[in-house]
């Protein structure tokens, strides 16, 4: 997913989402309220706002169409876009209308109050047009588009059909996140993100098992022509319906805030199909990342890395995200350096992975929270052991390694010795086999430490090898 750079354009509700930091200690002599000692202020684009933020982080290059205010919030709001990199070109001036803040105290973590600032009602006719008619001029650029309808106003019956009609036109997918009881003003849409409590007032029925949940879903098919149905259910992940239903459980490690995982949901999802992802694996792609954000505080955003050190924590994530290249490593490293993670490295051939391998390994990462092991290539094998070498050839062997709960991330190495990789990680702790006591260790004086561990005993490739030669057993 790395190597595709999306182009996702994003029609909605913009605002920004004002925080208020600070810490409370008492209440107020004047009302039985607390009082907030304000340590810090900061905002962040929120609404359709925090869709584009999410889109930005996961490595979307984003087209924005929306209508805001002749004011100064307007104005703050442009410039927050243009820092993304995102262009204004689709924003449209409307006077008289309010662009959206949205102001929340929170006082050790915990939002007390929000008070808002903004325009409800619908846009102007003359603002829908301009809006439509943006969208259509980008619509071939894009790869999908985005309704983000947060109820005040911009997404009118007559926006939202102008949009579907061109993306269908283009042959793009159209993913809505709703507003409101009636889902009718996008028919049309590929499909539709509202979570379990917007389903049920959308179409009437109570969800509480599987099969109100497939009514449900197959309604809301029937009702918005769509070609897929979804369902967000919060901790219970999320389920999709396009002729058959599937459901897909999430973890969150721990749920501070809530805000905004619904934009994640829809930006990851918008992304996810927009690299040639199955609805499926969009879904649960959707799911990791909405799982990251709700551990945060406030509107928040996720990236592939987070996403991948979800996945490795659940030991979920599949082989090929563990194999990383020598700069992809060094970039790792340097975040989880900054994180305060201790890094163990260790490198090897293990062509016929056994359970001499898997303890040492195991040891390996007992030392500190991410084990990196160096992977000699076939070459380096070859040089290192003879020509009969590898058994395994090195993609096969780095695979399995990544499949290993002990092993975070397998890094393949061409050079007879892995001096340059240590170089590049200077890792906390360099590990090596017992038999390197009194022996000079290549890298150690990259390494804050080195530790040795004692082989098993009679557990080598090379004794393996020769037992498959001579026809015995283990």
């Amino acid at each position: 997913m790395r190597h595709f750079k999306p182009r996702i354009l994003v029609i909605g509700d913009l605002m920004i989402d004002h925080y208020l930091w600070g810490g409370c200690e008492r209440i107020s002599p004047e009302a039985p309220v607390q009082v907030v000692d304000i340590a810090r202020e900061t905002t962040v684009l929120g609404g359709a706002g925090n869709v584009i933020n999410n889109l930005a982080a996961l490595g979307s290059s984003v087209f924005v169409a929306g209508v805001i205010g002749d004011d100064e919030i307007g104005e703050e709001l442009q410039k927050m876009l243009n820092n993304l990199g995102v262009s204004t070109d689709g924003l449209v001036i409307q006077e008289a209308r309010k662009t959206s803040k949205k102001s929340r105290i929170v006082a050790s973590n915990q939002q007390i109050l929000r008070y808002d600032r903004e325009s409800k009602e619908a846009i102007s006719e003359s603002s829908a047009h301009a809006v439509v008619a943006y969208a259509a001029s980008i619509m071939d650029q894009c790869d999908v588009v985005i309704l983000s309808d947060y109820g005040k106003g911009v997404i009118t019956d007559a926006v939202a059909q102008g949009i579907i009609s061109h993306a269908r036109a283009f042959g793009k997918k159209v993913l809505v996140d709703p507003k409101g009881k009636d889902y009718t003003k996008y028919r049309g849409a590929y499909l539709l993100t509202p979570n379990k409590k917007e389903a049920s007032e959308a179409t009437g029925m109570s969800i509480n098992d599987d099969v109100s949940l497939r009514q449900a879903l197959l309604s809301l098919k029937e009702t918005c022509d769509l070609e897929c149905s979804m369902i967000t259910l919060s901790e219970d992940g999320i389920a999709i319906d396009d002729g058959t239903m599937r459901r897909f459980p999430t973890v969150a490690r721990e749920v501070f805030d809530v805000t905004g995982a619904g934009d994640t949901v829809i930006a990851s999802l918008s992304f996810a199909l927009s690299c040639g992802m199955s609805i499926d694996d969009a879904a649960k792609f959707a799911n990791r990342a909405a799982a990251v954000v709700v551990g945060k505080i406030g509107s928040a955003t996720v990236t592939l890395d987070e996403i991948e050190e979800y996945e490795a924590s659940l030991h979920q994530s599949d082989s090929r995200d563990h194999l990383k290249t020598h700069t992809q490593i060094v970039e790792i490293v340097e975040r989880l350096k900054a994180k305060n993670k201790r890094i163990v490295f260790t490198n090897g051939c293990f062509d016929i992975l056994h359970v001499g391998h898997v303890k040492y390994l195991q040891e390996a990462k007992s030392y500190g929270d991410v084990l990196i092991v160096g992977l000699n290539t076939d070459n380096s094998v070859r040089t290192l052991k003879g020509p009969t070498r590898p058994v395994n050839r090195e993609e096969d062997r780095a695979y399995i390694l990544g499949a290993l709960e002990a092993v975070d991330y397998v890094v393949l190495f061409s050079d007879e010795t892995p001096y340059e990789l240590i170089k590049s990680i200077a890792p906390d702790i360099l590990v090596k086999g017992g038999d390197y006591e009194g022996k000079a260790v290549v890298g150690a004086e990259f390494a804050s430490e080195l530790r040795l561990v004692q082989f098993v005993d009679g557990k080598s490739t090379t004794a393996t090898i020769e037992k498959i030669n001579k026809g015995t057993t283990c």
